[in-house]
């Protein structure tokens, strides 16, 4: 079941149980995801927005829902933060594990020695090719200070 029918599917089953804030936090979901649908038809992809985009939308989501319950509880609104925070452990379901920090190092290591990277130059080269296999797993900004260190240390 690919990430699109997972996400229609329980959007379905929220409406039947009736589960407010799980079938909110859906439809917010699924509405992105038509949004960028519309985009990519517009790009000439017929087949609307690919797994890929869909993981980047999620985490997009759930970062968003994040920083407003950190925003609500510096303003002492508790009960928006939990909401806002329950929304994003939501969206979380649907993105895979995250990688740790050495699974991320490992990770750069292989990209780095694979390209032939050599220098900062190689930065952009080694940073597209993580994305491309890891979008939904990797905290790129992690990844981003582990290529640039092994690049440093390579030249």
């Amino acid at each position: 079941m690919s990430i699109r029918e997972r996400i229609t599917s329980d959007l379905k089953t929220a409406m039947k149980n009736k589960d407010a804030v799980r079938l909110s936090t859906l439809r917010l979901v699924f509405t992105a995801i038509k949004d960028r649908d519309i985009a990519a038809r517009a790009e000439d992809r017929c087949q609307g927005c690919e797994s890929g985009e869909i993981m980047a939308i999620l985490q997009k989501l759930a970062k968003q829902r994040d920083e407003s319950a950190e925003t609500y509880e510096s303003a002492g609104r508790l009960d928006l933060a939990e909401k806002e925070r329950a929304e994003a452990e939501i969206v979380r379901e649907y993105l895979p594990k995250p990688m740790d920090e050495d699974e991320i190092e490992d990770a750069a290591r292989g990209v780095v020695d694979e390209l032939g990277a050599t220098g900062l130059k190689d930065m952009g080269k080694c940073m597209g090719a993580l994305k491309e296999r890891y979008t939904g797993r990797m905290d790129f900004s992690q990844a981003g200070a582990k290529i640039k260190n092994l690049l440093t240390n390579a030249a």
